[in-house]
């Protein structure tokens, strides 16, 4: 066998082993929450409230911090009976705070590695993208790769790009949205120079955890607005709608993910 396609076997093997399939979480959960569904998961991913992983072949693959965040926004659900904008207000501030705690402890994190990097093809495969899509991303400064690879964070952004074409929305359409990260870059850089400008690694570690606690704020900043701006122009969530969840209704195209709305009636609980 190559030693290429060995290497991929090898490590295709680990991501099985390191992650749960869907059918597993539901195992793994229903004992707490018993109204727990596959088309209720893929509804909170959907809303990006999760965003599991994906296997070379496509199929959603959860990790310890996956399920750790399902088991806190169902809880939030059934316990506090939160609306989805509040949870994941909240889940911004618990990921700022997490950061915190990984800055100051040495210890493996439970959430999964973000260092490791992907090869094109299978960036590809687990985006669900196709060579002419990721051509796009690459070419409006969506995705980047270093050398011949891609990195955790472009595998992310392929895949919401991937989830948005299936509104019609292009990678020419987000253009904005690299710019807009530029800037909060831009902005967060200025605030932790005078800290950066002690060389300690103290300081640096210090001007991280800022410039993480900014970044999550500017997040939330960004999504009340959208929201306000959405409610000036009357699109807003429906009618008697506790969470600003959209009635739901079928889009065209994305495969199974207008299937998954389609069976939305089968998910109205997601909001309970």
């Amino acid at each position: 066998m190559p030693r290429a396609a060995s290497l991929r076997d090898g490590m295709n093997g680990q991501f099985a082993r390191a992650y749960l399939g869907i059918g597993e979480v539901l195992v793994e959960l229903r004992g707490e929450f018993p109204d727990i569904s596959v088309s209720k998961i893929r509804f909170l991913e959907s809303e990006g409230l999760i965003s599991p992983a994906r296997s070379p072949s496509g199929y959603r693959r959860f990790g310890p911090a996956d399920v750790d965040q399902l088991r806190f926004i169902l809880t939030a659900q059934r316990d506090q009976y939160l609306p989805l904008r509040v949870i994941k207000e909240r889940l911004l501030d618990r990921a700022a705070a997490q950061d915190g705690e990984d800055a100051r402890d040495p210890r493996q994190s439970a959430r999964a590695d973000r260092s490791e990097m992907i090869s094109r093809r299978d960036l590809l495969d687990s985006a669900g993208i196709d060579e002419q899509q990721l051509a796009e991303l690459e070419a409006h400064g969506l995705v980047r790769r270093v050398g011949r690879l891609y990195s955790q964070d472009a595998l992310d952004v392929a895949g919401a790009v991937a989830m948005l074409a299936s509104y019609g929305v292009q990678a020419r359409h987000l253009r904005t949205a690299r710019t807009a990260a530029d800037r909060d870059v831009s902005l967060i850089e200025q605030v932790v120079a005078p800290t950066l400008r002690q060389r300690s690694p103290q300081a640096r570690e210090a001007a991280g955890r800022t410039g993480r606690e900014i970044s999550a704020l500017l997040l939330r900043l960004h999504s009340v607005l959208v929201e306000a701006a959405l409610s000036e122009a009357g699109l807003a969530a429906r009618p008697g709608g506790e969470d600003g969840v959209p009635a739901p209704g079928p889009r065209a195209g994305g495969g199974d993910r207008v299937r998954d709305r389609q069976a939305r009636p089968g998910v109205k609980d997601a909001s309970a």
